[in-house]
């Protein structure tokens, strides 16, 4: 039997290469008709949109924040709030 390729990405915050399935996958969508995209988590890693990996913890977010990682990985800059969105569906994530 032949073993199966596991998938590896690396985290924007501590540059780790890890299982994609171990992983967080943050998207930024298409831009609707007023131009406006959008940054959000994708728990199922299934949506539409460039992706970002992050591990599934606090640290490496504030990692990514403090390196702007996001905004290498996107190429353009990603206001507070969205920063803020982030935190708070990564720590309903940990809680679960």
């Amino acid at each position: 039997m032949s073993n199966k390729k596991i998938p590896m990405r690396q985290c924007v915050g501590c540059h780790e290469m890890k299982a994609k399935r171990d992983m967080i996958r943050v998207i930024k969508t298409a831009p609707t008709e007023e131009g406006k995209t959008e940054i959000i988590l994708d728990a199922t890693g299934r949506k539409n949109g460039r992706g970002a990996y992050i591990c599934p913890n606090r640290e490496c977010l504030a990692m990514a924040i403090k390196n702007k990682g996001l905004e290498r990985s996107f190429k353009m800059p990603i206001p507070k709030d969205v920063y803020e969105t982030l935190t708070k569906e990564m720590e309903q994530l940990e809680t679960r």
